[in-house]
């Protein structure tokens, strides 16, 4: 293999010094113009490639940006990448993304690579009771801005969604219709969406105790949406609505439902949390608790580059809507699963 093109290289071939050609790359104001002339045409002629990386730890800065989300796959994170990186990439960074996969040992692992080769982060955790990462993050030397976590106890940058507001507007109106067992089948409880949608759920029906609420919190998979369905259908005090945590969890919903051969909304109601493109293709559409990723990923990668402009420390709470649909209809008499 012959070696890489050097910085040497072109200052042999423009008959200059290297500290001259460093001066030409870098944009140094005090280079005359038949210099730069004479050094660009031999980087061309060579076809050399600056060490983007070396340069940025010279100068201080990588013009790189990490991203650790926990499950790359999901939808709602593929979107709140695409809208980050836009404007990351507007503001000249790159997008460095890493996927944990759920485990809070890999977030730390990830912070620990990273931590050289990135200007700050932007952070999904997978746990936020992690003690590990909850160090690690009291000793990251890099600005970093939590996507949709809140850290007890702790004052850092961060978006949020008010998932209070979300969940709270889809059961009243279920109530409304006269729903008096709900179900809400959701995801991880270590993290503040979570933890979130489950006390709002509680305290909406304090004052009305003929609505029962059950929650089951566990992972936002697909397994774990059809298996507690399944629990649920079989057990005396059935569900006539149920609130899906994902559109990971809804997938399993949807599993149960058909294998018991219940229709939607004429045996039970059905709210989801977030849109995907699938559920254009669902018959009847489905009621969704809605968030704006789009939004949600430009405000991150803003806030991130005000943080890294040394600005005062902010957290954005952003709205979220309820979009009923015919998913969700009056209870019908007792139906027992098939």
């Amino acid at each position: 293999m012959s070696r890489p093109i050097g910085i040497r290289d072109v200052a042999n071939k423009a008959a200059v010094a290297a500290s001259s050609v460093s001066r030409v790359i870098s944009g140094h104001p005090n280079v005359s113009p038949e210099m730069k002339e004479r050094v660009l045409a031999a980087v061309e002629a060579l076809g050399y490639e600056p060490n983007i990386l070396a340069q940025g730890l010279r100068r201080g800065s990588t013009q790189t940006i990490g991203l650790v989300v926990p499950d790359i796959s999901n939808p709602l994170f593929s979107e709140l990448v695409f809208h980050a990186e836009n404007t990351l990439n507007a503001a000249g960074y790159a997008l460095l993304i890493a996927n944990s996969q759920g485990v809070p040992d890999s977030d730390i692992t990830h912070l620990k690579l990273l931590r050289q080769r990135v200007d700050g982060f932007l952070l999904s955790l997978s746990d936020e009771t992690d003690k590990g990462t909850v160090s690690a993050l009291k000793q990251l030397d890099k600005p970093f801005v939590l996507l949709d976590r809140d850290i007890s106890k702790a004052k850092y940058f961060s978006v949020l969604w008010d998932h209070g507001a979300g969940i709270k507007t889809a059961a009243a109106y279920l109530a409304d219709l006269g729903h008096r067992r709900i179900a809400m089948i959701d995801g991880n409880p270590r993290v503040h969406p979570t933890r979130a949608r489950s006390q709002a759920l509680q305290s909406a029906f304090e004052d009305r105790p003929e609505v029962h609420i059950a929650k089951y919190d566990a992972s936002f998979s697909p397994d774990h949406g059809e298996r507690t369905t399944d629990f649920l259908l079989g057990s005396e005090s059935r569900p006539t609505a149920i609130i899906a945590g994902s559109v990971q969890i809804l997938i399993g919903v949807l599993r149960s439902l058909r294998r018991h051969k219940l229709r939607v909304p004429e045996d039970i109601s059905l709210v989801t949390i977030d849109h995907a493109p699938m559920l254009e293709f669902i018959e009847p559409p489905i009621a969704t608790i809605d968030r704006d990723c789009g939004d949600f990923g430009r405000t991150a990668a803003q806030l991130l580059l005000d943080r890294l402009e040394g600005r005062p420390m902010r957290k954005h709470l952003l709205p979220v809507n309820f979009d009923p649909k015919s998913s969700c209809a009056p209870p019908a008499d007792e139906v027992r699963p098939t």
